[in-house]
């Protein structure tokens, strides 16, 4: 084979060579998931403003598959929160767009001394599809109220953020669970 053969073949090789090393070192395709947006209705929950905002700032802070927004006024919110008197409460998620939860804040609760914060994170653990961990520690955000009225704690803790992660890495996953958890101790 003549020499010139060789080179044409060689080059070639090492062309191929370093091109398929560039595609085996190539950066991998994004596998970040684009976030679920769920809208909230707080219009019903006067007085509670304050707890709802850093609720939802402390879920938006620790979980990227799924967002908390309110709700523009006249659109449907997929989580509906109301003030009560009785025990807070709510619908065990996770919920998806276009269907919807009700979280009740109840008055009892704080009048037995728990943190206003603290409930109204817990009780949208609930729409995201968290079960109560009765008992639990204050470290344990679905501890509720198990953990005590010393407790302020409104961040879930690792395995909580998980779960959430998990239920909301694929839109299209399992439907609410729908059961109605009251947080009475």
């Amino acid at each position: 084979m003549p020499l010139s053969t060789w080179l044409k073949a060689g080059t070639c090789a090492a062309a191929l060579t370093l091109a398929m090393a560039s595609v085996a070192t190539a950066a991998p395709a994004s596998t970040r998931v684009a976030a679920v947006t769920l809208r909230y209705d707080d219009t019903r929950a006067g007085g509670w403003e304050a707890a709802i905002a850093a609720g939802v700032a402390s879920w938006n802070a620790n979980v990227s598959n799924v967002r908390l927004v309110e709700a523009a006024p006249g659109t449907t919110a997929e989580i509906v929160i109301v003030a009560t008197t009785g025990w807070p409460q709510a619908t065990l998620g996770p919920v998806r767009p276009g269907r919807q939860v009700r979280v009740e804040l109840g008055s009892q609760a704080v009048s037995d001394g728990y943190d206003k914060t603290r409930i109204a994170a817990h009780e949208l653990g609930h729409s995201l599809g968290l079960p109560d961990t009765k008992p639990g520690p204050c470290s344990q955000l679905m501890s509720g109220s198990s953990a005590g009225t010393a407790c302020t704690n409104a961040v879930p803790d690792a395995r909580e953020k998980s779960r959430v992660q998990s239920a909301y890495a694929s839109a299209a996953l399992a439907p609410a669970d729908g059961r109605t958890l009251v947080d009475a101790p």
